[in-house]
């Protein structure tokens, strides 16, 4: 691991969010670590609770067919039978409280569509913490943008997942020279003799 000490600077919990990066049922039910994910993602979000870190859930929330663009509808029509928009595929698999956040958007970047940066300005807040799924479209985009706007992106390797789990690890592997990737295990001790 990096020098402990800044990495403890960079997960304070007074500076970090939590994202918990598109947990629907259809993303769910197609993951190759299904238990293991949401395990992790579970003792992430009760130590985040603790700590007192905001969490914010993200769901896709598809436009009506004459609104989405034509590049999306491009690619999107060649995505794996099971992630069929239907009403439930779409609910979260696991319930926010209602102190957390739900931000509907419907690009691979939590910065695009939506508030999420003026908010986690506004509240001085300066690392984004990312579990969720797919490590290698969502959470990566998501991580490589904030990186670009001066947030500190941090994954944690064991809350992420991946209907494709070579595409997965290529993504942890891509991204590990670029921002901090810790386990659930690693980052919670951190949190707690920080």
């Amino acid at each position: 691991m990096e020098n402990i000490q800044e990495i403890t600077e960079i997960i304070n919990p007074k500076k970090s969010a939590l994202v918990i990066w598109d947990v629907q049922k259809m993303l769910v039910n197609n993951i190759f670590n299904r238990e293991e994910f949401l395990t992790n993602t579970k003792f992430l979000i009760a130590a985040a609770r603790e700590k007192g870190v905001p969490i914010f859930f993200t769901k896709i929330t598809p436009l009506p067919e004459q609104f989405e663009s034509p590049a999306k509808k491009f690619f999107m029509k060649n995505r794996p039978r099971g992630f069929a928009f239907t009403p439930d595929g779409l609910d979260l698999a696991i319930t926010p409280k209602e102190e957390d956040v739900v931000l509907n958007k419907n690009t691979a970047s939590i910065f695009v569509g939506t508030n999420f940066e003026l908010v986690m300005r506004n509240a001085g807040l300066s690392t984004v913490i990312f579990s969720g799924i797919s490590t290698e479209i969502g959470v990566e985009s998501s991580a490589r943008d904030a990186l670009n706007r001066g947030f500190f992106p941090v994954i944690v390797t064991d809350a992420v997942s991946s209907s494709n789990q070579d595409a997965h690890t290529r993504s942890l592997q891509n991204l590990k020279n670029m921002m901090v990737l810790l386990s659930a295990n690693d980052l919670i001790s951190l949190w707690k003799n920080g």
